[in-house]
């Protein structure tokens, strides 16, 4: 089977770019998109501050009191089946820190002021 050569565009192995024609290759595009973004304010919406709200209050309270205990739970298990690592007894109390002290922590850096 023949191939066929494939027609080079007349100009295009002889031209040479410069570093300014480089440069305003990306120059042009970032100065367009600058000019059409608009502003935005972290923080100003609203849109999801029930569930917010309620998942903090779920966490905060008994919902994070049960995943603590049933995390503590399934490393006892583990632990009374004979096999010991340190993941059984350090994942309960990772999660026990998460839920207690990282729901705090998230919230406050999400609507930190910058």
């Amino acid at each position: 089977m023949q191939s066929l050569p494939l027609l080079r565009r007349t100009g295009a192995t002889h031209q040479r770019t410069t570093k300014a024609n480089r440069a305003m290759t990306f120059a042009i595009p970032a100065l367009i998109s600058s000019l059409a973004a608009g502003a935005a304010y972290a923080g100003a919406d609203t849109t999801f501050d029930p569930a917010l709200a309620q998942f903090t209050n779920f966490l905060e309270g008994s919902g994070g009191k049960i995943i603590t205990v049933l995390s503590l739970a399934g490393g006892l298990i583990g632990l009374a089946s004979g096999r010991f690592s340190l993941g059984q007894v350090a994942v309960p109390v990772g999660v026990g820190i998460g839920v207690g002290t990282g729901v705090p922590i998230v919230t406050s850096v999400v609507t930190a002021i910058i």
